[in-house]
């Protein structure tokens, strides 16, 4: 078999992998969500597919391998994971397809990205529509409800929205932690309410991939541990002025999915073992410093993409330190 061909056969058993490792996750999204997460999932992978199809015709290749890799698939999937599960149709589209042309094929595509292009799409839209993309639904819809606020055919339905966990912790400025608890919707036993319940969900597909040694335990590790520590450090009890506890940082948000399918990204992540551990250390601070003092309510995308300027830097760093200690 020729290498191009082999190395195109590997890609794909991995993001055909990936997927399956995020099927816990997503199932766990649409249990809790319903509808809408489907119809995001939907939108977001004719989007990945229009864009890639377009892009390969207008560069004046074949379009079946550039469809076939399975990487835009992956990159909408985990997208469609991260949105709000009702966000309006045109809010999925943009992010897909400002992801996949700005964070992959305007650096010359598959395999040449800076950015990771879930993250960056997610960023975008997250800068350009912040209100939309901080409403998540207080329950599941059933399917004539779900197009309501999707597409905006009629008027949605009363209280289908509401803040999140860390959205109404970051504001909250009255309420204790265990009054927040017990009485916001939007909070469940330990974390965000459905979050926690998804977080677990993507942790058990982490905990395969990592089992089938599709990345190494570098970047999660690094992501995971920087987040558990800072929120230690900073965590000052349950009263009004309380920042949530390493738990509930750790089981609300895209916490996990973070952690396991996208500071894992090979292509815009560190190569070596040591740059992939500051990576995720970086991105596990960063995250809880946009969440805590920031302007939104959960700052992975935004501490991944920042994260990505500085994977040069890493590389440096750890290819000197070698130099040093093995003149």
């Amino acid at each position: 078999m020729p290498p191009l061909e082999a190395a195109d056969n590997r890609l794909q058993q991995a993001m055909k992998t990936l997927l399956l490792a995020a099927m816990p996750g997503l199932l766990t999204l649409l249990w809790f969500f319903g509808w809408g997460v489907l119809i995001n999932l939907i939108l977001a992978i004719t989007t990945a597919l229009i864009v890639e199809a377009g892009v390969a015709q207008l560069r004046r290749q074949p379009v079946q391998p550039a469809l076939r890799d399975g990487s835009a698939l992956v990159s909408a999937t985990l997208l469609a994971a991260a949105l709000p599960a009702y966000c309006p149709w045109w809010l999925t589209v943009t992010a897909t397809a400002g992801g996949l042309l700005f964070g992959k094929h305007v650096y010359g595509g598959t395999g040449k990205n800076p950015f990771n292009p879930a993250m960056l799409g997610f960023a975008l839209v997250m800068i350009m529509f912040p209100r939309a993309m901080t409403l998540w639904p207080a329950h599941g819809l059933d399917l004539a409800a779900s197009l309501q606020p999707i597409f905006g055919w009629s008027q949605a339905p009363d209280a289908w929205a509401q803040a999140t966990a860390l959205d109404t912790l970051r504001v909250n400025a009255s309420l204790t932690i265990d009054e927040l608890f017990a009485r916001h919707p939007a909070f469940g036993h330990f974390g965000g309410r459905a979050a926690e319940w998804v977080n677990l969900a993507f942790l058990a597909g982490g905990m395969f991939l990592l089992q089938r040694r599709v990345f190494s335990w570098h970047a999660p590790l690094g992501m995971l541990a920087s987040l558990l520590v800072i929120s230690l450090l900073c965590w000052n009890g349950s009263g009004s002025d309380s920042h949530g506890s390493p738990l509930f940082h750790l089981l609300s948000g895209a916490t996990m999915l973070g952690a396991f399918f996208i500071v894992t990204e090979p292509v815009s992540g560190a190569k070596t073992a040591l740059a992939r551990l500051l990576f995720g250390v970086g991105v596990g601070l960063l995250t809880y410093v946009i969440r805590t003092w920031g302007g939104y309510p959960d700052g992975l995308a935004f501490a991944v993409s920042l994260m990505n300027l500085c994977v040069p830097a890493l590389e440096r760093f750890v290819a000197n330190r070698q130099i040093k200690v093995n003149p």
